[in-house]
């Protein structure tokens, strides 16, 4: 599915299929890399499922699926700029194929907005922010799946140094008075977050 989405919003822009291709197969390589344990492929499915279930609320479509491709293009746990990178990169092949500045500079906007997560005076930063969290208001078992594969991904740190890390995030997320903000994602995840959050910070 992702595959063909991809696809579908780079002809848009350029005809050049020997380019599409490879554009497609540098994405597929960074999000099927070793280390990828949440940050895969399977995660830009998820969003791109999220994402379709609020379409119609959506202003500038196709600088939210751009920012969907590439918000996660580079990601090291060991570096704290993985999102400005991504929004660089992102920007860099956007300008290849000639997507309008406009949609562009919207989608780097989005990609760096995954950084804080905090609530935005754009509607699409919200919906996009909010799809990107979706994770943690999903069913016990899935999200335990998913903080498993977060602590593969940070396999480098021992326990002491991850838990002290991971403990900083969920307590960030719990003091928030809405993790989710827009109404569609916080009737939809809110509680269930609230519950698996803490569940994990209780067993660290």
């Amino acid at each position: 599915m992702v595959k063909d989405s991809f696809l579908n919003l780079i002809a848009q822009y350029t005809s050049d299929e020997n380019l599409m291709s490879r554009l497609w197969i540098e994405i597929e390589k960074q999000y099927s890399a070793k280390g990828r344990k949440y940050h895969s492929l399977n995660h830009i499915e998820a969003l791109a499922r999220e994402l379709m279930e609020v379409e119609s609320e959506l202003r500038n479509r196709n600088a939210i699926w751009f920012a969907l491709f590439y918000h996660d293009f580079i990601y090291n746990p060991l570096k704290k700029d993985n999102e400005l990178k991504s929004a660089q990169y992102a920007a860099l092949r956007m300008n290849q194929i000639g997507v309008p500045a406009l949609t562009t500079n919207a989608s780097v906007n989005l990609i760096l907005a995954t950084q804080a997560h905090s609530k935005s005076n754009d509607v699409d930063t919200n919906y996009f922010t909010d799809a990107d969290l979706s994770i943690l208001g999903q069913e016990p078992e899935i999200y335990r799946q998913y903080t498993k594969g977060v602590r593969k991904e940070y396999s480098v740190f021992p326990d002491f140094i991850y838990n002290r890390g991971r403990k900083k995030v969920l307590i960030q997320f719990l003091e928030m008075e809405r993790i989710f903000k827009t109404r569609h994602f916080s009737d939809k995840y809110e509680s269930q977050a609230k519950l698996n959050l803490k569940a994990e910070l209780d067993t660290l």
